[in-house]
C-alpha cells in the first residue's frame, strides 16, 4: 500500500486531481465514439455487429488487464502507474486518429484501453485510502461529478466536431489533452512506496486473459457468426472453463492476483451484482440510442448529441447530492428508486416509432440517467465500504473488472438481440408485403418497399432489445431490496498483530 497516501490526516488533494482529470479525459474519449458509431460505419464500410467492437473491444482488453491492477497497485507507485498507463492512452489515441481501416482503428482504440483499465482502480484506491467511511458517500460524489462531466459534454461535442470535422478529429482533439496530463503527472506526481516483495502469477495472467476474454469474444461474436456457430460456442466453453480455473487458482494462493475471498462479505457481493447488472441496461443504451436518432430518424450528429445533453448533465449534478444522501440515509432507498425509474423509462423506450418526438426521447433519456445516478455510486460505495482496509486494491480491481465484463457482454448480447431480431423481422413484414401485393411492383416501387422494411425491421430489434434491458433492470431492482447500510468489517489480520504486540509487550 502506498504509504504516502495512507493514514494522513489531510486527502492529497493534488494526487486526486491529476488523477481525476487523466480518469476524466479517458472517460470523455469513451462518450465521444458512441455518437460517431453511425459515422464511421458508413466511412470505413462496416456493418452495426462489427462497428461496436469499437465499443467492445475497449471493454474486453480492461476485462483482461483490470484483475492485475491489483498487484500493480500494490506492487508499484501511483506516479510509476499513473505515467503508464497515459503513456499508452496517448500513443493509442494518436495510433486511433490516423487510422485509415478499420483494424487499425480497433487497435488504436485497444491500445487506449490498456492505458484506461489501469487508471480507474487506481483512483477508486487512492479515493478509499484518503477519506474515512463517514465521509466517503460525499467524496464519491464529487468523483461522480468530475466523471460524469465527461458524458454531459462528450456527446455534444462529438456531434460538433463530426459535422464540421472527419470523426477522426475526435482522437486528434484528446491527444493533446494527454500529452498535457502526461507533462502535468511527471513533474507533479511525487510519492514513494516500500518495497514489496510480490510476484505475478503468470498462470493466473494466462487463466484471466483466456477466461474473461473468450466470454467477451464469444458474445461480441454471436451477433454475426450466430450462437450455433463453433467459434461461438467454442469460445465461450473455453472461457467459462478457463475462468473456473482462475477462480479456483486464486482461491488457493497466498497472494491471490485478485481476491475472491471478498465475495465472503455479504453488501460487496451485493453490490456487485446490482452494478454488473445496471452496467448491462446503461452501456447497451448508450449504443443503441445513437444508431436509431441517427440511423432511422436522419437526426444531425450534433443533435444527436444535444438530445443526450441533458440527462448526462442531470446525472453529473445528481452525483455529489445523491454522495450527501448516501452517507445520510445509506444506499438501499436510493437503489430501489433509481431502479424503478430505470425499469419504467426502459420499459417507454422499448415502445419507439419513427414518429417519437424529439423532446419525449430527451426527457424518457434524461429520466433514465437520473436513475442511474441513483444507483451505480451509491450501490458501489456500501459494498466496498464492508471490506477491510487490506482488501480495497482486490475490491475497485474486482468492481471495475466486473463492470466491463459486464457492459461488453450485456452490450454483446444486445447488438445481438438487435441484429437477429431486426432479420427475423425482416423476413416478417417482407412475407407480409408479398402476400397483401395486388401486382407486380415496379423497380422503384420495389427498392422503396425494401427500404421501408428495413427501417421498420431495424426498428422493432431496437425495441425488442430495450424490451430485454427491462427485465435485466428488473433484476436489479429485487436485488436492491436485499441492500443494508455495510460497516467496515474487522481486518483479522491487522487484529492479530495488535494481540500479538500487546502480549510480546505484557
Amino acid at each position: 500500500m502506498d504509504h504516502s497516501i495512507k493514514k494522513t490526516d489531510r486527502p492529497p488533494y493534488g494526487i486526486l486531481a491529476v488523477l481525476m482529470i487523466g480518469a476524466f479525459i479517458a472517460f470523455l474519449n469513451n462518450t465521444l465514439l458512441n455518437i460517431a458509431l453511425p459515422s464511421i460505419m458508413k466511412d470505413l464500410d462496416v456493418e452495426a455487429s462489427t462497428v461496436q467492437w469499437l465499443t467492445t473491444g475497449y471493454m474486453l482488453v480492461n476485462g483482461i488487464l483490470i484483475p492485475a491492477t491489483a498487484f500493480l497497485i500494490q506492487k508499484y507507485t501511483v506516479r510509476r502507474l499513473f505515467l503508464t498507463a497515459m503513456c499508452l492512452f496517448t500513443l493509442g489515441t494518436i495510433l486511433a486518429g490516423f487510422a485509415h481501416a478499420f483494424p487499425l482503428l480497433l487497435i488504436g482504440r485497444m491500445v487506449q484501453a490498456s492505458g484506461s483499465a489501469i487508471m480507474m482502480p487506481l483512483l477508486m484506491n487512492v479515493m478509499l485510502t484518503s477519506f474515512p467511511v463517514e465521509k466517503r458517500g460525499a467524496a464519491m460524489g464529487v468523483f461522480g461529478l468530475v466523471l460524469m462531466g465527461a458524458p454531459a459534454i462528450g456527446p455534444t461535442l462529438s456531434g460538433w466536431l463530426i459535422e464540421h470535422y472527419d470523426w477522426r478529429m475526435l482522437f486528434h482533439f484528446v491527444t493533446p489533452i494527454a500529452v498535457v496530463i502526461l507533462l502535468f503527472a511527471f513533474f507533479l506526481l511525487k510519492d514513494k512506496k516500500d518495497k514489496v516483495n510480490i510476484q505475478l502469477d503468470m498462470l493466473s495472467i494466462l487463466l484471466s486473459s483466456l477466461g474473461f476474454g473468450g466470454l467477451l469474444y464469444g458474445f461480441s461474436s454471436a451477433a454475426t457468426k450466430g450462437w450455433d456457430s463453433p467459434l461461438v460456442y467454442g469460445t465461450l466453453i473455453v472461457g467459462f472453463i478457463s475462468l473456473v480455473s482462475f477462480i479456483i487458482r486464486q482461491l488457493k494462493l497466498d497472494r491471490p492476483m485478485l481476491e475472491f475471498r471478498i465475495f465472503k462479505y455479504p453488501m460487496f457481493a451485493l453490490s456487485s451484482a446490482i452494478s454488473m447488472v445496471v452496467t448491462m441496461a446503461m452501456f447497451s443504451a448508450m449504443l443503441l440510442l445513437p444508431i436509431y436518432v441517427q440511423t432511422l430518424r436522419g437526426i444531425s450528429p450534433l443533435d444527436a448529441g444535444l438530445l443526450l445533453m441533458p440527462g448526462a448533465i442531470l446525472m453529473a449534478v445528481m452525483s455529489p447530492i445523491n454522495g450527501k444522501l448516501f452517507d445520510k440515509f445509506g444506499g438501499r432507498i436510493l437503489a430501489i428508486i433509481g431502479l424503478a425509474i430505470t425499469v419504467i423509462t426502459s420499459y417507454y423506450f422499448s415502445k419507439l416509432t419513427l414518429d417519437t418526438s424529439y423532446t419525449n426521447l430527451m426527457i424518457l433519456y434524461s429520466a433514465r440517467m437520473f436513475g442511474m445516478s441513483m444507483v451505480m455510486m451509491p450501490v458501489s460505495t456500501n459494498g466496498l465500504n464492508q471490506l477491510p482496509a487490506r482488501y480495497y486494491p482486490h475490491g475497485t480491481a474486482m468492481n471495475n473488472t466486473l463492470q466491463q465484463v459486464s457492459g461488453a457482454i450485456g452490450t454483446a448480447l444486445l447488438v445481438t438481440v438487435m441484429s437477429t431480431r431486426t432479420e427475423t423481422h425482416a423476413e416478417e413484414l417482407a412475407a407480409a408485403a408479398m402476400k397483401h401485393a395486388t401486382e407486380q411492383p415496379t423497380a422503384a416501387a420495389l427498392a422503396e418497399m425494401k427500404q421501408q422494411i428495413a427501417m421498420k425491421a431495424m426498428l422493432e430489434g431496437i425495441n425488442d432489445a430495450f424490451l430485454v434491458t427491462v427485465f435485466i433492470a428488473g433484476l436489479a431492482l429485487i436485488l436492491a431490496f436485499f441492500i443494508k447500510r455495510a460497516k467496515q468489517a474487522e481486518d483479522t489480520i491487522s487484529s492479530g498483530k495488535k494481540v500479538a504486540t500487546k502480549l510480546a509487550e505484557n
